[in-house]
């Protein structure tokens, strides 16, 4: 059996291929994900797994670069903002870098999760609970 944090096949897989500035999409339950883009759809509930919880076993085991919001986060949901970016800058310090924030519109950013390897679903219901994490490399 597996011993690290991420016990999901189909989330290890993807992240174990995971190339320098390639892109998975972390949503809500309401993200719509492109018809050509791999769901792995982990909501089981209302809330059930959460986004944070999500953000934070992918991290555990993914070299994140640089991060992608929607900038309507900053305003219809700042408490998620404020912990993410928290859990942003934790990340950073334990890869040993500053992971790059960066915000498009929600609607661009819809657009751009089609350029992701994968988009996990979680079972959150806020606003604009949506991340695209950027690989960058442990080197």
């Amino acid at each position: 059996m597996k011993k690290g944090v991420l016990l999901n096949s189909e989330v290890s897989a993807v992240v174990s291929r995971l190339g320098h500035t390639d892109q998975i999409t972390i949503g809500d339950a309401g993200l719509p994900i492109p018809a050509g883009t791999q769901r792995i759809d982990l909501a089981l509930t209302q809330g059930v797994p959460t986004f944070l919880q999500v953000v934070g076993v992918v991290t555990q085991e993914m070299q994140v670069e640089s991060a992608i919001l929607a900038q309507e986060i900053v305003k219809h949901n700042p408490p998620l903002h404020e912990a993410l970016l928290a859990q942003l800058t934790q990340l950073g310090q334990l890869q040993g870098n500053t992971i790059s924030i960066s915000y498009i519109s929600h609607s661009a950013f819809k657009a751009q999760t089609e350029q992701s390897r994968c988009v996990i679903r979680s079972g959150e219901c806020s606003p604009y609970a949506n991340v695209i994490l950027c690989a960058g490399v442990t080197f």
